[in-house]
This record gives C-alpha cells, structure tokens and sequence, in this order.
C-alpha cells in the first residue's frame, strides 16, 4: 500500500473511537490513555473543545475507509519573531501495523504544506525523548532539534 491512496481529513467524532485506540495503543507516551468506556465522556469533552476551536483542528488519516493514523495542529501568534504565526504539531500517531508505508511523512508534509500556504513563519513539534526512531524521522524531514523542552505534569 502506498501512501497516494491516504486521505488526510478532519476528524469527525465517529471517529473517536479509532482515534482512542491508537492513542491507547502507544505504550511509549505515557498519557495513561485507555479504550475503558468509563473514559470515554473525557474524550469527547476534549474533542468537542478542539473543534470548537479556531485555532485547533484533529485530523485523521484515512486508507480504505479505515483510520491509521491522526495528528493534531495548532496555530500560535507571537510577539516575537516580530509576530509571526507558528503550528504546533501534536499527538502524532500512526497505527502500529501501517508504520513504513509512507502516512506518518503524508502527514507530516499536510502540515507543511499548510504551514507555508498560510504564511507562518515556522512548525514546531515536541517528541518523547524515548522515541528515537521518531526523532530521525523528523530530522529526515527537515526538523532540527533546536530547543530543550519541559513540562510540569498537574494531574
């Protein structure tokens, strides 16, 4: 399968369930999600929130009706950088069974393009310091590891 046959769209909430496996799925990111229908009222509240938002938006990737992969942008104005616009990409996922086919750089190259098409100034993405085959990933798509990131976890 090659990665001309994906479509890259908004996520819609039928499509949370997917959307929550493959988060549930990633044993490395730690955000302690989970497919328990319990948790399920969580996601929709968040979900609801980003596509409220205009200046959030969750996508997926699709392949043959299925979902294999979602990332999420979101847009930033500055000062600095004499007020430049910046996306943020966050919570990218492709479905462990599709990693090497080519949707984790179609999504990749969605935000670029859509970056440049919108005049920010420059994307920027934080990954987990355990993910080292994502960090050549992204280094082979031009990121350059530029900055030191911290986080305080409140919950």
């Amino acid at each position: 399968m090659e990665a001309a046959r994906l479509l890259i769209r908004e996520a819609k909430e039928a499509d949370l369930r997917a959307l929550i496996g493959l988060f549930a799925a990633d044993a490395v990111g730690g955000h302690g999600d989970t497919t328990d229908p319990s948790a399920y009222d969580d996601y929709l509240r968040a979900f609801r929130i980003i596509a409220a938002s205009a200046e959030q938006t969750l996508y997926v990737a699709e392949r043959a009706g299925e979902v294999v992969g979602t990332f999420q942008t979101m847009i930033t104005t500055t000062l600095t950088g004499r007020g430049g616009s910046a996306m943020i990409i966050e919570a990218v996922q492709t479905r462990a069974d599709m990693r090497g086919q080519g949707i984790g750089a179609a999504m990749i190259k969605f935000c670029i393009d859509g970056a440049k098409s919108r005049g920010m100034r420059m994307i920027q993405l934080t990954s987990n310091n355990a993910r080292k085959d994502a960090h050549r990933f992204y280094e082979r798509l031009g990121f350059k590891p530029t900055h030191l990131g911290f986080k305080m976890l409140l919950k």
